[in-house]
C-alpha cells in the first residue's frame, strides 16, 4: 500500500511546521541581532551557518531510514529538538542585550539543536515521502509539501511580522512558543499511523553508511544533481541573513515591517511554485529543464533591481522587488524539487533516503556557506563604504550566482532528467 493524496497532504503539514519554526530563527530573529542589539551580520551568519553545518549529517539520517528505522519517530522527535532550539534562540536574544558571552553561548547550543531536528525530521520525512509514494506520484508529492512549506513559511513571517510591532521582549518570547507549539502538535497528529498503514523499506540492510553513500555518490546523476543543489542553493541563501537588515538600515523598515517583507516574499515563493505545479505538472507545460532556467534567470534580475534601489533609499519599491525575487526562486526551487523527487528512486534499490539525504546535505552546506558569506561580505564593505553599496555588492554577486547555475541547468538537465556528464572514475 502507497501514500494517498491525503496522506501526502497530511505529511505536508510536517513541512509547513518546520518552516514556521526556521522562519523565525533565520529572518525575525538575525534582524533582531543586526538592527536592534547593533551586532555585525557576521554574527547571525555564523549561527544559522552552524545550524546549516550540522545538517551534513543528513545522508547519515536517510540511511538509518533506508536501512529500516522507524520514520515517525525521528520526525517527531526531531520537531520537539527543532521547537526547544528555537525557543533557546529566543532566550539567547535576550541575554545577548545583557551579556554578549552568555548570549553568545547559549545561541550557539540553540542553533545545534535547530540543525539536529531539522536534520532529523526533515530527511526522516522526505526518505518516508520516497520510499512509499509511487513513482508516478513523486514530483506532485514534492510540488505539494513544499508549497505547504513555503505558505508555512510566509504565513508565519507575515502574522509574526504583524502581531510583532509594537516590539518587545516579552511578546517575542510568548509569540515563539505558540509557534513552536502548534508546530509540535501539528506534526504528531499529521504522522500519526501513516508509516505502519504503507509499504516501506523496513527490511534491515548490512551496507555499511560509508560504503551505502559511496554507491550513491558513484551515480552520475545523483552526482550531476548534487554539485547543481549546492550551486543554485548557495545563491538562493545568499541573501537570507540580509536582506531584513537591508531593509532596516537602507530603507528604515521596523522589525515588524522588515518580518512582514520575509513573508512577502515567501509568497511570492509560493506563487511560483504554485504556477509551475499547475503548468509542468497538470498541464504539461514546458520541461523541468526551461522551468530551473527560466526561475534562475528571473532571479538574479530581480536581484539586481533590489541592488540598483538602495542608492533610492526609504520609498524605493523594495517590496515589489522582493515579491518578484520570491516568486522566480519558487519557480526554479519546485522544477528542481520535482526532479530530485523523481530521482530519487533511480539507480541502485533501497538508497532513495540516502540520496534525499546528499541533496539535503548538499543544499544545507550550500545555506551555511552562500549565509555566511553574503553576511560577511556585507560587513567588511560596510567599513568603507555606505551601507547601500555594500548590500548593493552582494546582491549582484549572487545574481552572478545564479546566472552561472542556470547555465549548469541547461548543460545537465532535460525535461526533468539529469543527464550523466560525469562517469564514475574521472
Amino acid at each position: 500500500m502507497k501514500l494517498s493524496w491525503i496522506q501526502i497532504v497530511r505529511l505536508g503539514l510536517v513541512q509547513m511546521a518546520l518552516g514556521a519554526i526556521v522562519v523565525l530563527t533565520t529572518s525575525t530573529l538575525n534582524r533582531l541581532m543586526v538592527v536592534e542589539l547593533s551586532l555585525p551580520a557576521i554574527l547571525p551568519g555564523l549561527l544559522v551557518g552552524l545550524h546549516y553545518g550540522i545538517q551534513i549529517t543528513r545522508p547519515n539520517w536517510g540511511f538509518k531510514s533506508d536501512s529500516g528505522g522507524n520514520r515517525t519517530r525521528w520526525i517527531i522527535g526531531g520537531m520537539v529538538i527543532l521547537a526547544l532550539g528555537a525557543n533557546l534562540a529566543t532566550l539567547g536574544i535576550l541575554l545577548l542585550a545583557g551579556s554578549f558571552w552568555i548570549g553568545m553561548a547559549v545561541s550557539v547550543a540553540a542553533y545545534a539543536l535547530i540543525g539536529i531536528g531539522v536534520g532529523a525530521s526533515g530527511t526522516s520525512l522526505l526518505a518516508l515521502l520516497a520510499t512509499t509514494t509511487e513513482p508516478r506520484r513523486r514530483p506532485a508529492a514534492a510540488t505539494i509539501t513544499w508549497l505547504m512549506m513555503i505558505l508555512g513559511i510566509a504565513a508565519t513571517a507575515g502574522i509574526v511580522g504583524a502581531a510583532l510591532d509594537p516590539y518587545t521582549p516579552a511578546l517575542l518570547i510568548r509569540i515563539v512558543l505558540l509557534v513552536t507549539g502548534i508546530a509540535c502538535v501539528a506534526t504528531a497528529l499529521a504522522v500519526h499511523g501513516i508509516e505502519t498503514r504503507v509499504t516501506a523499506e523496513a527490511a534491515s540492510d548490512p551496507t555499511p553508511f560509508r560504503k551505502g553513500l559511496a554507491e550513491v555518490w558513484d551515480e552520475p546523476r545523483t552526482r550531476n544533481f548534487t554539485i547543481f543543489v549546492f550551486l543554485s542553493m548557495t545563491a538562493y541563501f545568499m541573501q537570507e541573513l540580509i536582506l531584513e537588515p537591508y531593509a532596516g538600515l537602507v530603507f528604515a523598515f521596523t522589525p515588524g515591517e522588515s518580518t512582514t517583507l520575509s513573508g512577502a516574499q515567501n509568497g511570492g515563493v509560493f506563487i511560483g511554485m504554485l504556477l509551475v505545479g499547475i503548468a509542468a505538472t497538470g498541464l504539461k507545460i514546458g520541461s523541468l529543464r526551461s522551468w530551473v532556467i527560466a526561475g534562475c534567470t528571473g532571479s538574479a534580475l530581480a536581484l539586481v533591481v533590489i541592488a540598483l534601489i538602495g542608492a533610492q533609499g526609504p520609498g524605493a519599491p523594495l517590496l515589489p522587488a522582493t515579491v518578484a525575487l520570491g516568486f522566480f526562486n519558487g519557480m526554479f526551487a519546485v522544477a528542481a524539487i520535482g526532479s530530485m523527487m523523481a530521482l530519487a528512486g533511480e539507480g541502485r534499490g533501497r538508497r532513495e533516503g540516502t540520496r534525499m539525504g546528499l541533496w539535503g546535505a548538499a543544499q544545507a552546506m550550500a545555506a551555511g556557506f552562500g549565509g555566511l558569506v553574503g553576511a560577511g561580505i556585507v560587513d567588511l564593505l560596510r567599513l568603507v563604504s555606505p551601507d547601500a553599496t555594500a548590500f548593493a555588492t552582494v546582491f549582484l554577486i549572487e545574481a552572478g550566482i545564479f546566472v552561472a547555475a542556470a547555465l549548469m541547468a541547461a548543460a545537465i538537465m532535460d525535461r526533468g532528467r539529469i543527464q550523466p556528464l560525469l562517469v564514475p572514475g574521472e
